[in-house]
C-alpha cells in the first residue's frame, strides 16, 4: 500500500477554470456599464448642414433640453446641471485659465429661443464673444 502512493506524481497543471470564470464576470460588468459611461442628456438636435470645427482641445458643451435645463459638459464629470449663475463664474474661470477654449450650444429643438438667448447673454457676460451651435447633419 506504501509503494502505491509513492508512484503518484504531483499535478503540474493549472487549474485555470476560475481564471475564466473572473474575467467572463469582467467582460459582463464592462458590457453593462459601458454604454453607462456615455450616455448624457438626451436632446434633439436641429438640423442642418455645417462645416466641423478644427480644435486642438476638447470644446466646453453647454446643453439646454427641452425642460429648458442647462447642463454644463466637464471631462471628469460628464454632463453636470448648473445655474446661470454657477455657469457664469466657471466660464470665468475657465477663460482664465484657458482663452482660446471653444464653446458649443447643444439646444433640443424644443426649447423656446428666449433660453438660448439668456444663455447666450451669460456666455457674453463671462468675455465670450465666439461660440458655436451644434447641429444634426440631414442624414443622420
Amino acid at each position: 500500500m506504501a509503494s502505491n502512493r509513492s508512484k503518484r506524481q504531483p499535478l503540474s497543471q493549472i487549474n485555470i477554470v476560475p481564471y475564466i470564470d473572473v474575467m467572463l464576470v469582467l467582460l459582463v460588468i464592462f458590457m453593462i456599464t459601458a454604454p453607462l459611461l456615455t450616455q448624457g442628456v438626451k436632446v434633439a438636435l436641429p438640423q442642418a448642414t455645417a462645416n466641423l470645427i478644427d480644435s486642438k482641445s476638447e470644446p466646453v458643451v453647454l446643453t439646454v433640453d427641452k425642460q429648458g435645463k442647462y447642463y454644463l459638459s466637464i471631462e471628469q464629470k460628464g454632463q453636470v446641471t448648473i445655474n446661470q449663475n454657477l455657469l457664469l463664474q466657471r466660464l470665468i474661470a475657465l477663460l482664465k485659465l484657458e482663452p482660446q477654449t471653444d464653446i458649443l450650444i447643444r439646444g433640443d429643438t424644443e426649447v423656446p429661443y428666449g433660453k438660448v438667448v439668456e444663455i447666450m447673454s451669460v456666455l457674453q457676460q463671462a468675455g465670450i464673444d465666439k461660440l458655436g451651435l451644434m447641429t444634426k447633419s440631414p442624414t443622420e
